[in-house]
């Protein structure tokens, strides 16, 4: 719980706050391409005094506070990717008390409230408990990312986490369960020809709707929540040509892990059956996710709890825990506890409507804040 001082000091800093949001959520930032979010974060950091910041291969801007030793260390991430294109600076405007912009919230605000904690730890001299940290504003976290920023840091420092935060999305839930997922390009190639001379001929988008339509008929197996979707579908050459290739991005998703292999092998023995038709039909994993394992209960549920009870004291609100594809995925999957939670209110995400809510950044520092020096003894 922080301390009258350190409330004081968010208050006398939540414009800066504000601005520093402002200016970074126009920045772009599409998967794999952070490198301009990166290297403005990490030089911000280093202005504000932070030692020993730099930018992994990843593109992990990453900021270790007494984790120069093999010691152990506790993790806080924010993911700077958006799901967005763009190259060019985002559209912003402030309305109300709404600021509006693709990506603002998902996840710019998240990384501001992680940025303003670090900032107070490098100004200050403050005294761990028992356990280093890294502050990491992250690469790759949205779709085909394929959580290669938390991948990275997972490699590199994985044998050393004690525990591991994300803040992402909204303060209404907090996601401490591993929703697993593969995700699937697919292609399909024929002859093709021209629609009235090569009448006849087989057509790569028609098998590729009937592979859909037999990839929609699938059951899913009765183990947690288990999901699928065709999300893209491309092909053809023009009206009068009988397309020669077709392709989709196919995924599924459990929270059970056993959920996914049941899935999997009925994936395989479609497109097996389909390529004894004598089609050309190739498949490119593009996307691995994996499910929570052997964590140990107890460590989890106090995470869990410090978590939910620093959002009740920040938003005064009960957030309940759910599933969800994070970065804490990677975490979890090695047994390491991890919840995610959100310093931040708004709605649109990933849509190009996307807002905060004004109000609500002030608690989202007070709540990152929280979680961050619950590391730090008391001055």
């Amino acid at each position: 719980m922080i301390n009258n001082e350190i409330s004081r000091y968010i208050d006398e800093h939540k414009d800066e706050a504000f601005d520093l949001l402002v200016e970074l959520a126009q920045i772009p930032a599409p998967s794999h391409h952070e490198e301009k979010r990166a290297e403005f974060c990490k030089n911000w950091l280093i202005k504000q005094g932070a030692k020993g910041v730099y930018i992994d291969e990843a593109l992990n801007v990453i900021y270790p506070v007494g984790s120069a030793e093999n010691n152990p260390i506790a993790v806080f991430m924010a993911h700077s990717d958006v799901v967005f294109p763009d190259e060019t600076p985002l559209p912003l405007k402030i309305e109300d008390d709404r600021i509006h912009c693709p990506g603002v919230g998902d996840d710019t605000a998240n990384v501001v409230a992680l940025l303003m904690a670090a900032k107070y730890i490098a100004v200050n001299n403050l005294s761990l408990k028992d356990t280093g940290l890294l502050l990491v504003v992250n690469s790759c976290e949205e779709g085909l990312g394929n959580l290669k920023g938390s991948r990275k840091i997972i490699e590199d420092f994985g044998s050393r986490i004690t525990e591991f935060v994300s803040f992402d999305g909204s303060y209404r839930g907090i996601v401490s369960r591993a929703v697993g997922s593969k995700r699937y390009k697919i292609e399909i190639d024929t002859e093709g020809g021209h629609s009235y001379s090569a009448f006849g001929n087989r057509n790569a988008i028609a098998y590729m709707s009937s592979l859909i339509d037999t990839l929609y008929k699938v059951k899913v197996p009765d183990l947690g929540k288990t999901t699928y979707n065709v999300g893209t579908i491309s092909g053809g050459t023009s009206v009068n040509t009988i397309a020669q290739h077709a392709e989709m991005l196919y995924e599924f998703r459990s929270d059970e892990a056993e959920a996914l292999l049941i899935m999997e092998k009925s994936f395989t023995d479609i497109i097996e059956n389909y390529r004894s038709k004598g089609l050309d039909v190739t498949v490119t994993l593009v996307g691995d996710r994996p499910c929570a394992s052997n964590i140990d209960p107890e460590k989890h549920k106090i995470l869990m709890e410090r978590t939910k009870n620093a959002v009740k004291l920040h938003y005064d609100f009960d957030a309940g825990f759910h599933s969800g594809s994070t970065d804490c995925n990677i975490p979890l999957s090695v047994g390491i506890p991890a919840v995610c939670v959100g310093c931040v209110d708004g709605h649109g995400a990933h849509t190009r409507e996307e807002y905060v809510e004004i109000s609500s950044l002030r608690p989202g520092l007070g709540l990152a804040f929280d979680l961050v020096l619950h590391h730090f003894k008391e001055n």
